[in-house]
């Protein structure tokens, strides 16, 4: 096992604090608002003016939608601390996965719309709860709103870690407003070949994009970095989900990361996969729409990935 000494910051500030200081996070937070205006936030580009009560693929105007906050003990161990990690769930999504496993709150919309001092106010409550980082939950349609809401709780006394944990599914334009905010990015990269994208996300340049998101993360926070306590402080954090019937994809993926990245990648392999929301339907003539994938990943394809990871150089896990 590789020493992973220089992967270790102690003592540790958050990054958005050389912004307050500076002024720079409220003129970000006032960028961010205006592209609000003919939003091409994500890679969908809808160009709806959320600004105005419009909203495009992701049913979002002026409001971020909250489905829930709470402290969280089932993310990535160096996440959770003793307290927890700090999560904050946003409704809606950027994709439509027919595997979905929280289909209520992203397809369905499920949550309330509040104003970004009451998501400030969220943040500040799971710090003085103990926490050991905000975890922002699906924000990839949200960044102004989390920025203003970072911003806010800043000036509050806010002093854990940002953690934007996404679906990579994320433009360059919102991500470089985040630089310099985001501690610890956490992407889920889900599908290496546009057919899968399209079949199961629709959305065929996710893998494009998804490559892109996760290079400009990387080139802001480096690899993983931890603290005294072996809690995460800064870095990028790669998930990914093993699908039934996609083996390959996953083995490229993890090369991709490994190769293209670094091999201080830390990676969680992830092995939860079951079928949900829309993967049983029926056709009335040729049976199961998603067939290839209604079913759970086997141990055989679970341990593949694992051992791709491996041989590509990659050496850093959650377990």
């Amino acid at each position: 096992m590789r020493e992973e000494t220089p992967f270790r910051i102690d003592p540790f500030q958050p990054a958005y604090l050389r912004l307050l200081r500076s002024g720079e996070l409220e003129r970000r937070a006032r960028e961010a608002r205006e592209e609000l205006r003919a939003c091409r936030l994500c890679p969908r580009e809808c160009g709806a003016d959320r600004l105005a009560g419009e909203t495009g693929v992701c049913q979002t105007a002026a409001r971020a939608v909250v489905s829930s906050a709470f402290p969280h003990f089932g993310e990535e161990s160096v996440l959770v601390g003793r307290g927890g990690s700090g999560t904050i769930f946003f409704s809606w999504c950027n994709l439509r996965c027919v595997f979905c496993q929280n289909a209520e709150i992203s397809q369905r919309g499920e949550g309330e719309p509040v104003a970004s001092d009451r998501i400030a106010g969220l943040m500040l409550r799971l710090q003085s709860a103990g926490c050991a980082n905000i975890n922002l939950v699906s924000p990839s349609h949200v960044v102004p709103q989390a920025i203003e809401a970072v911003a806010i709780a800043a000036r509050e006394g806010l002093r854990l870690p940002i953690v934007y944990n996404s679906n990579a599914y994320d433009s360059i334009v919102a991500l470089r407003l985040l630089e310099g905010i985001v501690d610890i990015y956490m992407p889920d990269f889900k599908f290496w070949e546009r057919a899968s994208a399209r079949r199961f996300s629709k959305a065929a340049d996710y893998p494009d994009r998804a490559r892109e998101a996760i290079r400009e993360m990387h080139r802001q926070v480096g690899p993983l970095a931890m603290g005294s306590d072996g809690a995460a402080r800064r870095g990028l954090l790669v998930r990914h989900l093993v699908m039934p019937g996609l083996e390959a994809e996953s083995r490229a993926i993890l090369r991709w990361l490994a190769e293209e990245i670094s091999p201080d990648t830390y990676v969680n392999i992830m092995d939860q996969y079951r079928p949900c929301h829309r993967v049983g339907e029926r056709l009335p003539r040729s049976g199961r729409r998603y067939e290839t994938i209604d079913r759970r990943p086997s141990r055989e394809e679970i341990a593949s990935a694992f051992s791709a990871a491996r041989e590509s150089g990659l050496w850093r896990f959650d377990r």
